[in-house]
């Protein structure tokens, strides 16, 4: 009988809001915790660690850092934390943290590139174009490395390597093919120690459908206007619009075996709940950072060309959306 992973070595790959966060976490839990960094993040690692303000305390971790994977050598468990945008041209450079049983764990926005690994009956096995152009994440991360996640928290960036936890503290973890392995359970046991409400997901591509059900409408309008959720969700114009946007991605859904059994109103009492807040892609434009349009919208609508459903209104959105961030120089300008 196999033994269940330890999960012994841990790397953060994009140690920001969530990476770090996650980072902190499983240090507390007893993992020995590594980073692949570079510029501010990785010197603020290398000479403070990661520091988590949460609760009230502020909590240190120890963390090697290296802009190398090769220097870091090769983990139980690898985090990819980083922004959508950013993977393609970095996923070669983790192949030397993988040996043949890292376990490769998203925790990231939007449609990934696995989505249809072992799943989607006559898509299994479809690549998305719009998540990963050339095929060179599916090619430097193989499938078989890949176990999903979707978080259900929010972290920010006080200064390189210092991470403020707003709320939340969930994290929903699943084998793409839905299978109930050993090495899924021990990662959620893990998670548990840590403190985080980990569970794990039968289909977790229906719980990644779940969550950007609400983020594709919300984070782009939200960078559009600069407004926080609650003045967004409060315009009923604007609500409307975003209805329509969230009810093509539900025909979609349905098309694809991960029907969602909400209608958008339900989804915006939630939203409403967390009360007012900046969407990740706010902060993203207010910092000048690339966004996450692709992931989030673009592959919605990708989606929607793969099973037939006309998507209008999420073109729109994407169309203004886009023009946006390209204007800002925050998302690459047509050929």
């Amino acid at each position: 009988m196999t033994a269940a992973p330890s999960f012994q070595r841990v790397a953060i790959v994009g140690a920001g809001a969530i990476g770090g966060w996650l980072g902190v976490r499983l240090s507390h839990a007893g993992c020995q915790v590594s980073a692949l960094a570079r510029g501010d993040t990785l010197a603020a690692l290398q000479r403070d660690g990661l520091q988590l303000h949460q609760d009230g305390q502020l909590q240190g971790a120890p963390v090697q850092a290296a802009a190398s994977a090769v220097a870091l050598g090769v983990q139980d468990l690898v985090i990819v934390a980083v922004k959508a945008p950013s993977l393609p041209a970095l996923a070669s450079s983790i192949a030397p943290l993988l040996g043949r049983h890292t376990v490769v764990l998203t925790a990231m926005n939007g449609v990934p590139w696995w989505f249809f690994n072992g799943f989607g009956g006559e898509r299994a096995g479809t690549p998305l174009k719009t998540v990963d152009p050339d095929g060179e994440i599916a090619r430097s991360i193989e499938a078989r490395h890949v176990i999903g996640g979707v978080v259900h928290a929010s972290c920010s960036v006080d200064a390189p390597g210092v991470i403020r936890h707003h709320f939340g503290n969930g994290l929903i973890v699943g084998e793409p093919s839905g299978e109930a392995s050993e090495r899924v359970n021990a990662l959620a046991a893990l998670l548990q120690r840590a403190g985080l409400n980990a569970t794990v997901s039968p289909q977790i591509q229906k719980d990644v459908w779940y969550k950007l059900w609400g983020n594709m409408t919300v984070n782009p309008v939200s960078a559009l206007t600069g407004a926080t959720t609650d003045r967004i969700l409060g315009d009923e114009l604007v609500r409307g619009f975003i209805s329509r946007v969230m009810l093509e991605a539900k025909a979609i859904g349905e098309r694809i075996g991960i029907p969602i059994d909400q209608q958008p109103e339900d989804r915006h009492a939630v939203t409403l709940k967390l009360g007012a807040f900046k969407t990740s892609m706010l902060q993203d434009v207010q910092a000048h950072k690339p966004v996450e349009l692709d992931a989030l919208v673009t592959a919605v609508r990708e989606l929607g060309q793969l099973t037939g459903v006309p998507t209008p209104f999420t073109d729109a959105l994407l169309g203004l959306s886009r023009l946006q961030a390209q204007t800002l120089g925050l998302y690459p300008s047509a050929q």
